[in-house]
């Protein structure tokens, strides 16, 4: 009986983590369509973030920031939604991953989109926030 309770505690308490990633996805998602890319991104960096474009490793939240201040062109947006989420035994990382399309406009003012596959990896922080560690 003992174990059958602690095996449903646990459950409830990984699912309530999910839940926790999930809301943030969502919220990382909302911001960056509200605020822009630069904004969301530097906001949910963890300090020591890392992010891969092209056949680079930006580095740090500051990096991070920076890097989406002189990439991020005017009529551009990104949209996604995970499709996996998976937390960490004990609540203090968690992965995502799921679909994302990246929209905006070519040199002739044409409409493009490019859609793709997103990895997150997140990490709980000492304030109980979740913050990317990789994307």
């Amino acid at each position: 009986m003992f174990f059958r309770c602690h095996t449903s505690e646990k459950t409830s308490e990984m699912e309530q983590w999910k839940s926790e990633i999930i809301a943030v996805e969502k919220a990382f998602n909302d911001m960056a369509q509200k605020d822009g890319l630069t904004k969301a991104f530097e906001h949910y960096a963890a300090e020591n973030g890392a992010i891969r474009r092209g056949k680079k490793i930006i580095k740090g939240k500051k990096a991070i920031g920076e890097w989406y201040k002189k990439d991020v062109r005017p009529n551009e947006s990104l949209s996604w939604s995970p499709t996996f989420v998976d937390v960490s035994k004990y609540g203090d990382m968690a992965y995502t991953y799921g679909d994302y399309t990246f929209t905006y406009q070519d040199s002739l003012g044409t409409k493009k989109e490019n859609k793709g596959i997103f990895h997150t990896v997140w990490k709980r922080q000492q304030d109980g926030s979740w913050k990317f560690v990789y994307d």
